[in-house]
């Protein structure tokens, strides 16, 4: 029993050692957490790094992006938050971000070391301080589980569908009909972006295919991916033929059993009534030779006509944007745009550059929104952090559009010409 208070002591105070070390300069730390270091190729691993500081922070830290090849990395929803610890009896606040990490091979990942730029408060001068963190090397491994060692491509997932759908009748078609051919797979427990291609590679004699471009979705719920690859293709009928469209399987490991699955479609027959197509039917080489020198005459006036007006007509458009970009309008909506994000470090950044082309007095002096914008601001960076609330979102943009109403109404007014001109006759 006394051993066990004593090693409760010694514990306590390797705690507090700790916390008086980490707050013995008053200088902003880094705080990482990286529990679990290897996963199956797509499994999800959590990443968390909090930022401390003494004080407080105006604007959020410039986190790092800790993308590299063949490495699948991806911000939660909420994945930044305040948070605040009793450090040496005061209180410091913090935000913790979170990543999830996947490695999308097999093999070993080194993250180096990535800068952390922090801008706090300075607890003797309370200036703005910049300060520099540094990410710690981060390594993890991907590894394929005993059983699938064979799987080419890998693919691993909570639940993985197949399906395909066919539009039309592909077994009694003639000359110049054609279906649609869809393929489908939805994954549970994994990002789409693990899928491979669908649709086989195929051909039948007769028959030509016309792929679309590949779509994929992908969903996430509280931190599980999941979503969904269609392909599609369409089979037109160019003479008589007669094929097999083939049967498509993927193997895939199940994370929940822990055992290699597999889904299948089946494939179906294809018929086209009619004669074959003809490869060697008579040419009008006469009319094709007509068709190409009025070909290459078009195409040479084009050129001389385009060479003369595309470069008019880019300095037209490139003159017209750039009057855009810097209009006060331009600038306002990227001031509503940052308020409606709920973005106050850009939000901040915006209204330094609309205010710059406002005529008249600084709105960024106007009592209405210097309240409003502190209220976020103590919000997001005090000694106990929260959520803005949406009504003080709200308020924010009701009060910048008052401000622009009246900072537009002052413009006017000066531009307007005096009433009773004053005309002058001279020296009488």
């Amino acid at each position: 029993m006394r051993l066990f208070i004593a090693v409760l002591f010694l514990f306590a105070a390797l705690i507090q050692a700790t916390a008086q070390q980490r707050g013995a300069d008053d200088k902003p730390f880094l705080e990482v957490q990286f529990d679990d270091t290897e996963a199956v190729p797509g499994e999800m691993l959590i990443l968390r790094m909090t930022v401390m500081v003494p004080t407080f922070m105006p604007k959020p830290p410039v986190w790092p992006s800790l993308d590299m090849p063949n490495l699948l990395v991806r911000l939660p929803e909420r994945s930044t938050n305040p948070t605040s610890e009793r450090i040496n009896g005061e209180t410091w606040s913090g935000l913790t971000r979170t990543w999830r990490i996947s490695p999308m091979i097999a093999g070993r990942f080194t993250i180096s070391p990535q800068p952390i730029l922090v801008t706090y408060s300075d607890p003797e001068t309370r200036q703005a301080t910049e300060f520099r963190l540094d990410t710690p090397t981060i390594t993890l491994t991907g590894v394929i589980p005993e059983g699938a060692e064979n799987l080419d491509p890998f693919i691993s997932a909570e639940s993985l569908k197949l399906e395909a759908t066919v539009e039309g009748d592909p077994e009694t078609m003639k000359p110049g009909d054609g279906v649609v051919v869809t393929m489908k797979a939805d994954i549970a427990g994994n990002s789409p972006m693990f899928l491979p291609r669908l649709l086989p590679d195929h051909t039948i004699a007769g028959i030509a295919i016309y792929e679309d471009e590949p779509a994929v979705d992908e969903r996430q719920n509280r931190g599980v991916y999941s979503g969904s690859r269609t392909e599609r293709a369409s089979l037109l009928a160019e003479g008589g033929a007669t094929g097999e469209w083939p049967s498509v399987s993927l193997d895939w490991y199940n994370l929940s059993s822990r055992r290699v699955e597999t889904t299948t479609v089946d494939g179906f027959s294809i018929h086209v009534d009619g004669p074959p197509p003809s490869s060697a039917a008579m040419r009008d080489w006469r009319a094709i030779a007509a068709l190409a020198l009025a070909a290459v005459v078009a195409i040479t006036v084009l050129t001389l006509l385009l060479r003369w007006l595309i470069p008019l007509i880019v300095d037209i458009l490139r003159d017209r944007r750039q009057r855009r970009l810097e209009s006060e309008q331009h600038a306002f909506k990227m001031v509503e745009k940052a308020a409606r994000d709920r973005d106050l470090s850009r939000l901040l950044s915006s209204l330094d550059l609309w205010a710059g082309k406002v005529a008249g007095a600084d709105p960024r002096r106007d009592p209405r929104l210097r309240s409003a914008l502190t209220a976020i601001g103590a919000a997001c960076f005090g000694a106990s952090p929260s959520t803005p609330n949406a009504a003080a979102w709200r308020r924010l943009r009701s009060v910048l559009g008052e401000v622009r109403r009246e900072a537009l109404q002052k413009e006017k007014a000066i531009a307007l010409p005096p009433l009773n001109p004053v005309v002058d006759h001279g020296p009488s």
